[in-house]
């Protein structure tokens, strides 16, 4: 099968350019000002943006054991729908993957259902209990993305060291979600201005603060690769800033709703706002952006955590935390970021796609001749407005309902083969 995209525009060190795109089998044959083909799908692209496509280093497909919340089939739906033709799927399933079986099966499930590139994490610690250390070495064989107890910090640092240890062996990243739970406090908002106000209790940020802290010495002692998941807060990205200053091998990622939400936006006991980490001060939002432009943060992920209606209308004492961000990420970020110029198109589309290739060793990211046809199409022009009814995804859980966007993708390729396809 061939495709070819005519009347496309690519990003050129930051400046759009126009051009046409063949795509033979799997891979990208030729890029041109004007190629003339008898191929057999000619897409006329309207002056839309085509770029890498996108890739989430960090979301929550739910199969095994939470399929009424999202299944392989919906979250790949959900992201090929939102532009991304890669994601690392996190392991607080049921049952989790932490032996080579359960990934083995998990990756079975892959194979038969995803609808774009799913490359599953697998735990650092079984059941993600954080007192028995999974068979990394074993486990790190089959095909998993890196090593997480995500939704959990590990709480130890003797089992975060000697996991830090095993993983560097095999050269497999350790990931984390960090949160020290003796400074936690049962908290279900950001300890400032929101909890105060809604009466509610409050999550400090040295409980997240605290804990990158004591990883990354721990990093560096044992020449590991270490990534945060979801920065949230403006002592974190000190930490992290002084970190790869001293020549540690950490790595940092955000999430859209962190850079376009505060704190001050929660406005009543909503939990469609209840995120762990929460939204935090307007500082913490400022020192994000910075730590984003300048490199400290080094690319953005969803953390795509889907859940049912039912739960989400019991507020924030009780309702699960997570939003949905698959098909709202690109759109907002664009909308709420370039457009108001506190970010390039270059800058949020490399930090979508090639910086995570780079930063993890993926051979994906690129827009170029003989490099695989993943690619998105984005409408930068129309404005849209965010539908949750209109969702792939199974969850409805955003706040960004009825949002006014531009930057919307329309059509999705995955490996030469078109996955979504909108108005196009």
């Amino acid at each position: 099968m061939t495709i070819l995209l005519k009347n496309v525009k690519r990003l050129v060190s930051n400046e759009l350019v126009s051009c046409d795109v063949l795509i033979e089998g799997k891979q990208i044959k030729e890029i041109a000002s004007e190629i003339t083909s008898d191929a057999h799908n000619v897409i006329d692209g309207k002056g839309h943006l085509l770029t890498p496509g996108l890739i989430d280093v960090h979301i929550h497909l739910r199969e095994p054991g939470g399929e009424a919340k999202e299944t392989i089939v919906t979250g790949t739906a959900s992201a090929a729908r939102g532009g991304f033709t890669t994601v690392c799927a996190m392991p607080n399933t049921n049952p989790v993957p932490d032996n080579v079986e359960k990934v083995r099966s998990l990756n079975e499930k892959i194979t038969e259902d995803a609808q774009i590139r799913v490359i599953p994490y697998a735990a650092i610690t079984e059941d993600l209990q954080g007192e028995t250390l999974v068979n990394i070495k074993d486990v790190a064989q089959e095909n998993v993305f890196a090593f997480t107890d995500d939704g959990v910090g590990i709480q130890e640092a003797h089992m975060m060291y000697q996991a830090m240890l095993e993983a560097a062996k095999v050269n497999k990243p350790i990931v984390a979600h960090c949160e020290d739970n003796s400074i936690l406090y049962g908290g279900v908002c950001h300890e400032g201005t929101v909890n105060e106000r809604l009466d509610l209790p409050g999550i400090p940020s040295i409980c997240e603060s605290v804990q990158i802290a004591r990883d990354v010495l721990l990093a560096e002692a044992a020449n590991c690769h270490y990534h945060v998941c979801h920065v949230s807060t403006k002592e974190s990205v000190r930490v992290i800033r002084d970190a790869k200053k001293a020549g540690i091998r950490v790595t940092a990622e955000v999430s859209p709703h962190h850079l376009i939400l505060n704190e001050d936006d929660v406005k009543t006991d909503d939990a469609d706002f209840k995120m762990n980490p929460p939204l935090r001060s307007k500082d913490d939002q400022e020192a994000l952006l910075e730590g984003l432009i300048d490199g400290t943060i080094d690319m953005i992920a969803t953390d795509h955590a889907p859940h049912t209606a039912e739960e989400k209308a019991n507020g924030f004492l009780t309702a699960p935390f997570g939003i949905v961000g698959l098909e709202t990420a690109f759109p907002l970020l664009y909308t709420y970021l370039v457009k108001t110029g506190k970010l390039s198109l270059q800058q949020l589309v490399d930090r979508m796609t090639r910086i995570p290739a780079e930063v993890f060793q993926l051979p994906y990211g690129q827009l170029a001749e003989n490099e695989l046809a993943d690619l998105t199409l984005i409408n930068l022009e129309d404005s849209f407005t965010i539908d949750k009814n209109e969702f792939a995804s199974k969850g409805k859980n955003t706040p960004f309902n009825d949002w006014k966007v531009k930057g919307v993708p329309v059509l999705t390729i995955f490996e030469g083969t078109i996955v979504y396809s909108d108005d196009i």
